[in-house]
């Protein structure tokens, strides 16, 4: 996005946090001559969070097991492992940069007290004719609403169930090129078109073929083939009427086709395969409305998404280097969706309480494994699974703008895979600081 230059270099004061953060300093830099002029912004966002799980229910709702990390090995499920008490939550520090009227480039490093990640590292161009627009490189896909928001700039403190469970703990986030067009048109249109990598998120990839070791020790031959990149496609469009000064919506439509879906569980001394594509499909909603006072006090949003998804592919038991016998192939399709609903208000100056609610798996009909009953007949029968539920209240207070302070609870009403439903409570309360230089909100 185009920053504005300075004259002279910026060096911003040292701040400190105490709720599992460190100290933190950011700086601001640019240059010009003659023929160029182009500047690099950095910022730090640190995020921490208390978090207490109030009453212990089902960590993982029914069916949506297909391969993402929800629990990091902490045993909490969707929390994304946070610890009973004080942690620090994820961070970020950004580098942003401009060179001239051709690009925008953008880093962003993502933190927590264990791990540093690549979020994102792209160019944007910045002046082609046309409402046209590239970017390129890794990036959050701009499917849906909150796939491509981080977490700074969410009204809870977790991302939607439906986000969550059908992109990954980190939402649609690949490698790729997007080009965009906006319509030269009074009403905002936008259409958009992918073209990702397809190694992460949306689809468990496992790349070629090789072999594997099983847990018996014997090496058994993958049969899955490389398929070269881009392996994902996906497509929106979003509109945005003109409501006056006052108010402002946003509607979306968004999809995806992934032309390559594997994916490898081991089980004994075999190997079970499926080898097939995907798709999705969903909608999206945004309402705000502003009234005109200070700092928010009287401010709506109501926020909407819904996304099915459909995987079609083929099931392969393998063991010692061949098919098992009696013919152990099979076709399925599995059948997932959920949505969210969410309202916040500005109650006071400064101040904000939200409400969201959640349904995934309103259609839920998973991959079948491939064993045998009692009287030795193979089984292949698509399993469905319920529907779960989460409900969460939020309040935040809002000192300075780059600040928050967010206390949540919310109830998880899961179902498990054999249809036991079980209810948890968990409170968590958030602190977000954003130092140095950080560009406007999107829409």
């Amino acid at each position: 996005m185009p920053r504005t230059p300075h004259s002279r270099p910026v060096l911003a004061g040292l701040t400190a946090l105490t709720l599992a953060a460190p100290g933190a300093a950011a700086a601001q830099w640019t240059a010009s001559d003659d023929n160029s002029s182009w500047g690099l912004d950095v910022s730090l966002i640190l995020e921490g969070v208390y978090y207490n799980e109030l009453s212990h229910g089902i960590s993982d709702p029914a069916g949506f097991d297909d391969g993402h990390d929800h629990g990091h090995d902490h045993g909490h499920g969707h929390d994304h492992g946070f610890d009973d008490g004080f942690n620090l939550g994820h961070s970020e520090l950004v580098f942003e940069a401009n060179l001239g009227d051709l690009f925008d480039g953008v880093l962003m490093l993502g933190f927590d007290d264990s791990d540093v990640e690549v979020e994102e590292a792209y160019l944007t161009t910045r002046a082609l004719p046309g409402g046209f627009q590239i970017k390129a490189g890794k990036f959050l896909s701009d499917i849906g609403y909150i796939n491509s928001r981080h977490v700074h700039d969410w009204d809870f403190v977790d991302r939607p169930l439906v986000n969550e469970y059908l992109f990954g703990d980190h939402g649609l986030q690949e490698t790729g090129v997007q080009a965009t067009w906006v319509a030269p048109t009074e009403t905002y249109t936008q259409l958009g078109i992918e073209l990702l990598q397809g190694d992460d998120s949306f689809i468990p990839y496992q790349g070629s073929g090789g072999s594997h070791t099983t847990n018996a020790g014997d090496e058994i031959n993958s049969s899955f083939s490389n398929v070269s990149g881009p392996r994902l496609i996906t497509a929106f469009a979003k509109f945005g009427p003109d409501l006056g000064p006052d108010h402002a919506a946003q509607f979306g439509i968004s999809g995806g086709y992934a032309r390559t879906w594997q994916q490898e569980t081991e089980h004994g001394s075999g190997l079970e395969e499926w080898d097939g594509d995907a798709w999705f499909a969903g909608l999206d909603a945004v309402y705000k409305y502003s009234s005109g006072r200070a700092y928010g006090h009287g401010d709506w949003r109501v926020q909407g998404e819904y996304f099915y998804r459909e995987i079609d592919v083929d099931y392969q038991r393998r063991q010692d280097q061949t098919t098992i016998a009696d013919n152990a192939v099979g076709s399925s399709k599995a059948k997932q969706d959920g949505l969210y609903l969410q309202a916040v208000y500005g109650f006071a100056p400064r101040w904000e309480a939200g409400l969201r609610a959640e349904a995934l798996g309103l259609t839920n009909d998973g991959l079948p494994g491939n064993e045998r009953d009692q009287n030795r007949v193979r089984q292949f029968a698509t399993p469905s699974f319920g529907t779960s539920y989460r409900h969460s209240a939020q309040v935040t207070f809002r000192p300075v703008e780059p600040v928050f302070l967010r206390a949540q609870l919310s109830q998880n009403d899961f179902i498990d895979d054999d249809g036991h439903r079980d209810r948890g409570l968990e409170f968590m309360l958030q602190l977000n600081v954003a130092l140095g230089a950080h560009g406007a909100h999107r829409f």
